[in-house]
């Protein structure tokens, strides 16, 4: 049996910190109707010199430190984006120049804010098939981008930032160890409600995000909780041996709706939507990384990873430390 064991996680902030305060300088907004309808309190916002591709590499390599893993090992970089560096060539080439592991495979896949979700099972295929043997699974993004900043209802909820795990084919006789199950769907039938009204091929521009949040956040609570029982039932556990659920962190009110549809008890989901608001492919292994570096996720814990995204797309999966 071969397993896609993790070896170890980082992340990368923007310098800049927008707080909801400052914000409202300059947006018809205020702290307390975003605190309230979002649970968000802060962001951080990408500079001129700050690039989804150089938050990518920064993430990249503090993964690698973390796991004690030198960059030339790793023959296999899978980078979950929206905001790409350029339409091609992909970013994770940009990643895998700049860490000198020339040689293997790197791509983008593009599932918005289940990129991650796609990402980590593309990955964890890819090592089981034998296909590589060490990989860097990256969410990146510079959401900032492409936000249309008189659009109270969008801009106050997203940040931009990086987070990436190591993963490793490991074989053994060890079931529950590594990603144990993963579940992936999509519904390009709801498209019209969370999407960027641009792109090369249709406006040939960037385009700006438009989404319908009543509607988005009405779809997010049944879809997540939906996946989320696929993936425990795929791996045979209980909701209740679950340690750690680490979320998409899109509102904290879908956080707290799809863990009491669960039964899940608040204090077992890692919630940073707070410090980082919506990073879209990067708010999980983002939270994922603090959470670890918080001291509240440990080695031999069994941790949910979930996310949902434009497309729509969403999905799940299990992972034992």
């Amino acid at each position: 049996m071969i397993r896609s064991v993790f070896r170890g996680s980082g992340s990368a902030l923007p310098a800049k910190v927008v707080s909801n305060a400052e914000l409202s300088k300059t947006v018809d907004t205020s702290d307390e109707w975003i605190v309230e309808r979002t649970g968000i309190r802060q962001r951080y916002i990408a500079g001129e010199d700050e690039t989804t591709s150089t938050l990518a590499i920064g993430a990249a390599r503090a993964a690698l430190d973390d796991a004690g893993i030198d960059a030339s090992e790793i023959d296999l970089i899978v980078l979950a984006t929206a905001t790409p560096d350029n339409t091609f060539p992909a970013t994770a080439t940009k990643v895998q120049a700049a860490l000198g592991c020339t040689g293997g495979m790197a791509f983008d896949v593009q599932a918005v804010c289940s990129g991650f979700l796609y990402a980590l099972a593309t990955a964890d295929s890819l090592l089981k098939s034998g296909m590589a043997k060490r990989a860097l699974v990256i969410g990146a993004e510079t959401f900032s981008r492409i936000l249309d900043w008189e659009d109270r209802g969008t801009c106050v909820l997203f940040g931009d930032g990086a987070g990436a795990l190591v993963i490793e084919a490991e074989e053994g006789e060890e079931a529950n160890r590594g990603v144990i199950a993963s579940r992936l769907h999509a519904d390009g039938d709801q498209h019209d409600l969370l999407y960027v009204d641009g792109g090369p091929s249709t406006t040939q521009t960037v385009g700006h995000l438009r989404m319908k949040g009543r509607e988005v956040f009405r779809h997010a609570v049944v879809n997540l909780s939906s996946v989320l029982r696929e993936v425990i039932e795929d791996a045979g556990i209980a909701a209740a041996d679950i340690d750690w659920v680490v979320p998409h962190q899109a509102n904290a009110r879908i956080l707290d709706a799809t863990a009491r549809k669960l039964g899940l008890p608040a204090e077992k989901v890692i919630v940073t939507v707070d410090r980082h608001a919506n990073t879209s492919a990067a708010s999980v292994p983002l939270a994922f990384d603090t959470a670890r570096k918080d001291g509240r996720i440990k080695d031999g814990d069994l941790v949910m990873f979930e996310a949902m995204g434009g497309g729509f797309t969403w999905g799940a999966s299990l992972m034992r430390l």
